[in-house]
């Protein structure tokens, strides 16, 4: 049987999924993914804690976001969960009260794992890229890095890539100075 006459997974093929594993909607593929290890994690909340004041919340910044932890996306078919997203708030005035979010946000972060780096790569940003997402973050805790992308003329545009201890100011969260070494704290 060839790929063309795969059967596309359904959202009930999603919900069947093991409740210890991470799981989505990638091109009519189910993949599954391990909960991340504690270096992933630990990341993604440092960076949800020092986005939310100045972006969500408004707190020493300039507020007009909403920002969530691994919300499940529907884009058109495919059921993604990045780490992290965002939404400015002209587009999404109020957050719906619903498991699943049908709107494109116009931030989303993918922490990446040796376990997830492919998928996030070359499966879900291009999904992110037709589904006009102004940017993409991809933190690698490991590496220490921050690589940040601009969605421009149906492509990824590559921002920069930081590391380390970097101090940056980074699109679209570029009104607050992110120190990195905070995302790789023990």
């Amino acid at each position: 049987m060839g790929d063309s006459a795969k059967r596309r997974a359904t959202y009930e093929d999603l919900l069947a999924a093991s409740s210890d594993r991470v799981a989505e909607i990638i091109d009519g593929e189910l993949v599954t993914q391990p909960r991340p290890a504690s270096p992933h994690a630990r990341a993604a909340s440092r960076l949800a804690m020092d986005l939310g004041d100045p972006f969500d919340r408004g707190r020493g910044g300039p507020g007009g976001w909403i920002l969530l932890y691994e919300p499940e996306l529907h884009l058109h078919g495919d059921v993604l969960v990045p780490d992290l997203a965002g939404w400015r708030r002209e587009r999404m005035p109020e957050m719906p009260h619903a498991a699943a979010f049908e709107l494109a946000p116009d931030w989303v972060c993918e922490v990446l794992s040796p376990v997830t780096a492919a998928t996030d790569r070359a499966g879900k940003m291009p999904i992110y890229a037709r589904e006009k997402v102004g940017h993409i973050w991809l933190v690698e805790p490991i590496a220490r890095t921050l690589e940040a992308y601009r969605h421009e003329h149906g492509q990824w545009l590559l921002l920069g890539t930081w590391r380390d201890e970097a101090k940056v100011c980074v699109e679209p969260f570029e009104a607050h100075e992110l120190e990195l070494a905070g995302l790789w704290a023990k």
